[in-house]
Formats: C-alpha cells, sequence, structure tokens
C-alpha cells in the first residue's frame, strides 16, 4: 500500500496527467490472481498502482539496479527477470508459483515489451502457463492513454493525456481449464484488445 500511495503521489502532482481507475469492485479481496495486461508505456507501473490492490510484479532484472526503485522493488519482493535466459527464466517460474502459492497475485505484461502504436502484441504464454499449472483465475486489466502520455522511448512530455486502467472481469479457471496455455493467451489478448484503444 506504501508503494501504491508513493507511485500516485507522482500521478496526482503531474497535472498534465488525468488517470481514472474503473472496475476495482470487480477484484475479490481474499482472490489471488494471475493478472495480465497490456503495456504502452513506462507509465504503465504507476498507473497501476492507481488500483490499491496488493500483487508482486515481475520485472526485467536492470530495473533492480535503480537507485531507490530497484531498491523498493527489492524490498517488496518482486520477481526478476533476464529476458532471452533460459536459466533466469525458469527460474522466475519457479519465484511466481512460489508466490501465487503464499496468496499472492504476480502482475505480467505478456507482450514482453511496450508496444509503440497502442496494438497489442502477441501474448507470450508464460503468465497462461502458470494459471493452468496453479489452477488460478486471470484478471485482465485494459491501459489506456499512456502511449500519447509518455510514448516508449522518451522521456518528454506531450502535453495533457487523459489515462485510463479498467480491471475487466475475472477469468475463472473453469472457463480456460479444457484450453492449452497458447489458446488460453489468444483469449485473454482478445478480451484486453477489445477494451484497448487504438487508432
Amino acid at each position: 500500500m506504501f508503494t501504491s500511495f508513493w507511485a500516485c503521489l507522482y500521478l496526482w502532482t503531474m497535472p498534465a496527467w488525468s488517470v481514472t481507475a474503473a472496475g476495482r469492485e470487480k477484484i475479490r479481496k481474499k482472490a489471488t490472481y494471475v493478472v495480465v495486461s497490456n503495456h504502452q508505456s513506462g507509465l504503465d507501473i504507476l498507473v497501476a498502482f492507481r488500483l490499491f490492490f496488493p500483487f508482486k510484479w515481475v520485472s526485467k532484472v536492470e530495473m533492480f539496479r535503480v537507485p531507490f526503485i530497484g531498491w523498493n522493488m527489492t524490498l517488496n519482493g518482486y520477481i526478476r527477470l533476464q529476458r532471452g535466459q533460459k536459466e533466469s527464466i525458469e527460474k522466475m517460474m519457479t519465484a511466481c508459483e512460489r508466490t501465487l502459492a503464499r496468496g499472492s497475485s504476480v502482475f505480467f505484461f505478456p507482450e514482453g515489451t511496450r508496444s509503440r502504436t497502442g496494438e497489442l502484441k502477441p501474448f507470450k504464454p508464460g503468465a497462461f502457463i502458470l494459471a493452468h499449472r496453479m489452477r488460478l483465475p486471470i484478471l485482465p486489466i485494459a491501459i489506456n492513454g499512456t502511449k500519447d502520455a509518455l510514448p516508449k522511448a522518451s522521456l518528454n512530455f506531450h502535453g495533457f493525456h487523459p489515462i485510463h486502467i479498467q480491471v475487466l472481469d475475472e477469468i475463472p479457471y473453469a472457463a480456460f481449464a479444457q484450453l492449452d496455455p497458447v489458446q488460453t493467451a489468444e483469449m485473454v489478448r482478445q478480451r484486453i484488445a477489445a477494451n484497448v484503444h487504438t487508432p
């Protein structure tokens, strides 16, 4: 919760960003989710904290080396990933399983990288393999507006932009139990894409 307040402080002090959150009432307080969202901008991380919902991030290992931010991530027990390294991916999956088994939700950007256009990239299967292994519900999240507010590979502000984060209906395990992880990924991708505004 401290991190949520810390992140929101940045958003509240930036008048050019008007952030609204919808669907928070859909999050069951005692449920454990595999949370998945589209990824448009570095702002998505701050915006996700507007949900005031406890979860662990899966983040590339380089972020843990950033002063203050990286220290906070370590203290919060976020999960490291060295992209492209098979051993690191296996360690990440094991850490996610332990975290989910303890009752803590884990938040993924299954596109793997930010989209320059806002159009969803194909979803990588990792999050969905975990949902199958752990037999847990998936909580889809749709984020709009961050792409224009802070585009990928840019640190420049681009005027006033409304930003919106929406919690979609959770997908219970029974709804995808008969699918494989790749099919599950595509089903969830389509649900999120229907709520993401693209040019």
